[in-house]
């Protein structure tokens, strides 16, 4: 698969490897801005690397006020698809449900009805010089921004940034909320017009607006995107710097001949990702499946595991997965489970990157504990982390945690696993949001998972089922269908991993 300004990513994951674990409140690849917020003090996360020439002018904060967590989630949205750092504008003086309630001469109706009133903020931004774009972020109170963000704006000397306003409203129009924003700030500030979200906004109605700015092409980098799922092309890049699919099949089972099938079947039907193992035994028919296929060997992304059995002797088992699959590079290894010698084996695997041996490399059944006292103590940032996740079993605290590190998350057993897949596409919930989009139960469960910014790799050896997964971008699933499934999770494991 293509690789994108490597180097630079390279580089800027390497920086985060011991840095502290991300709050509970970033999501996705989203970093927080630098603020001095009390609960912040003593912070030990290190600091960014200069920029290099291509991430020049690309500095985009985006910063909100958020009461219901609307508009926060609009924020989340934005800063994700543009790797923008976020900042959450505070009161120092949380509002209270009492307080926000309308008419009621609480204290919301008397700050917006007061032209003085500036509620005081917990927090500031440091080098806000440093930002070329901020999108503003604000619920709607009254037809206006609630008077905090009036704070926010005259709390700084904004230069000549460019400021985009966005709100959040049933009804109300972001207008002159926006105009009465703009006189606060100098002339020299470049003032868009804005855009109103309504409560049931979707992110793919965030990225179409944002797609629609004049921002310049700069802004926008390439490293902006790591993390990010393009359902368009259906890869996501990693931080390595190389794309790979959001979908594909996993081997997990299959026989060398079934192993022939069904990637033929993938290949045929435009799948790219094929994941294999060294304890599934059959890496020598993946190998031969693709390089007897028509399909040019850069469009393929493999993914093969070391057994924590090979750990001991991990860059000859690495040569021995290149032997037995007959290919000149592997896109991505992973170690399969934690165990003795797992950070021994990684520095094998970064060093057969060195060597070009392989692309990408990442973990496989590591959570959070695991990752904690995991990366500080190699090099490179995995490119993925790959562990078992389905509605029953769904890691909700697991998938941002990793997320938020900058790796992708993939998910395996996605309908189940052997044994359970059954019970799971038969499901009433599952079943009854298929049949009101016209797909099968196993089409809504990997959809979930895409719009969860997972990547899924399905096990199968029939074709039909095989094609099937792959057809996964001619619907999508509402927010209550989201959260229908995300009322399944049992904490149900499914394997021992």
């Amino acid at each position: 698969m293509k690789k994108l300004v490597a180097i630079l990513l390279s580089a800027l994951m390497l920086t985060s490897c011991g840095a502290e674990a991300a709050s509970e409140e970033q999501t996705d690849a989203v970093t927080k801005a630098t603020t001095t917020t009390p609960e912040e003090t003593g912070s030990t996360e290190p600091e960014p690397e200069a920029e290099s020439p291509e991430a020049s002018g690309s500095k985009i904060l985006v910063a909100y006020f958020s009461c219901t967590n609307t508009t926060e989630q609009i924020a989340e949205w934005i800063a994700d698809y543009t790797g923008a750092d976020i900042y959450e504008i505070i009161a120092a003086d949380p509002y209270t449900d009492e307080d926000l309630q309308y008419y009621t001469g609480g204290r919301a109706d008397q700050e917006q009805s007061d032209d003085s009133a500036r509620p005081e903020i917990d927090g500031t931004v440091e080098n806000i010089e440093d930002y070329d774009v901020i999108f503003l972020g604000y619920p709607i109170w009254h037809g206006q921004a609630p008077k905090i963000v009036y704070t926010f704006l005259e709390s700084y000397d904004f230069g000549n940034v460019t400021i985009i306003p966005f709100c959040t409203s049933h009804s109300s129009g972001i207008g002159s909320s926006a105009e009465n924003l703009h006189s606060l700030v100098s002339d020299t500030v470049s003032w868009d017009d804005g855009r109103r979200f309504s409560g049931d906004a979707t992110e793919s109605d965030v990225t179409e607006w944002i797609e629609s700015l004049d921002l310049p092409e700069s802004e926008v980098s390439a490293v902006s995107e790591v993390g990010v799922f393009n359902f368009e092309t259906k890869t996501v890049l990693l931080n390595s710097g190389y794309e790979m699919p959001i979908m594909g099949l996993g081997t997990y089972s299959l026989s060398d001949e079934e192993c022939a099938v069904s990637i033929a079947a993938l290949l045929e039907a435009g799948g790219r990702l094929i994941d294999t193992a060294y304890m599934y035994g059959n890496e020598a028919a993946v190998g031969e499946a693709i390089r007897n296929s028509d399909v040019p060997r850069e469009e393929i992304f493999v993914i093969t595991k070391l057994y924590p059995t090979q750990y001991s002797y991990a860059a000859e088992a690495i040569d021995d997965a290149l032997e037995r699959m007959g290919l000149d590079y592997i896109d991505m290894i992973i170690l399969h489970h934690p165990g003795n010698g797992d950070v021994e084996a990684y520095l094998a695997l970064e060093q057969a990157v060195a060597d070009g041996k392989v692309r990408s490399i990442g973990l496989s059944n590591w959570y959070v504990e695991e990752l904690e006292e995991f990366l500080p103590q190699v090099n490179i940032t995995p490119a993925l982390v790959q562990n078992e996740i389905h509605p029953y079993y769904q890691e909700n605290d697991v998938i941002p945690y990793i997320q938020s590190l900058g790796i992708v998350v993939q998910g395996w057993y996605p309908l189940g696993g052997r044994g359970h897949t059954s019970e799971l596409l038969n499901d009433e919930t599952i079943v009854a949001i298929a049949e009101a989009h016209g797909v099968s139960s196993a089409q809504v469960i990997l959809r979930w998972n895409l719009q969860k910014g997972v990547v899924v790799i399905p096990g199968s050896s029939d074709p039909d089922h095989i094609r099937e997964n792959l057809d996964l971008f001619d619907f999508e699933l509402t927010d209550e269908e989201m959260d229908a499934i995300n009322a399944l999770d049992r904490n149900e494991k499914h394997d021992w991993y």
